[in-house]
């Protein structure tokens, strides 16, 4: 979490980016785990600090043992549970949705359940927040940049639902971050609230 984040430096401050990446992971999880359809949250990270307090969440911890890159770490993670329970369904959920509602991921897991691999797009219509594989189906992430596209062409089946704002949510930047407020986010970014008045155009 220490190197999270960067494009939020200019919003927030160098020393208050890390923190907030650490309380946006925080809130996901939390809000994952919340979920009834979800059955267990394994993060992979090397992060010490931030493994603990997920792991505090009820999270697994994978180590990010490619140490490739997030779409290598993805591939990694899912190997890693279905070592243990191969018959599972398999998602990968960006860990910057502070504002994520378990119900509203609950609707998106659904959807993704009638398809081998789905994914849904972030709030831009760029990148992608959600990818799932169903048993049976490499989880093949190709996240980063226009990543919408790119899951698109590898064969993923887009996730078309209205109403799951917050898992599309994600946060890169000072506007993202207002638009999250604005929806409302989970404990451990609200505990920053304060530190962020004001948030620069908010």
């Amino acid at each position: 979490m220490a190197l999270g984040k960067s494009r939020l430096t200019a919003a927030v401050g160098e020393a208050l980016r890390p923190r907030l990446a650490l309380a946006f992971a925080l809130d996901t999880v939390a809000a994952a785990l919340a979920c009834p359809a979800v059955r267990g949250v394994a993060v992979v990270t090397d992060d010490p600090l931030a493994g603990a307090e997920l792991a505090a969440l009820g999270a697994r911890i994978v180590p990010d043992s490619p140490g490739a890159g997030l779409n290598a770490a993805l591939a990694h993670g899912a190997y890693r549970v279905r070592s243990r329970r191969p018959e599972l369904a398999v998602a990968a959920l960006n860990a910057d949705l502070p504002a994520l509602r378990p119900a509203e991921l609950g609707r998106v897991l659904a959807a993704a359940g009638a398809f081998p691999r789905a994914f849904l797009s972030d709030a831009a219509g760029i990148g992608t927040t959600f990818l799932s594989a169903a048993p049976g189906a490499d989880l093949n992430p190709v996240f980063g940049g226009p990543s919408r596209a790119a899951h698109g062409a590898s064969g993923a089946a887009e996730i078309l639902l209205d109403g799951v704002d917050s898992v599309r949510r994600d946060v890169d930047t000072g506007a993202d971050l207002r638009a999250a407020l604005s929806l409302g986010v989970g404990p451990a970014t609200a505990a920053l609230r304060g530190a962020l008045d004001p948030v620069p155009g908010h």
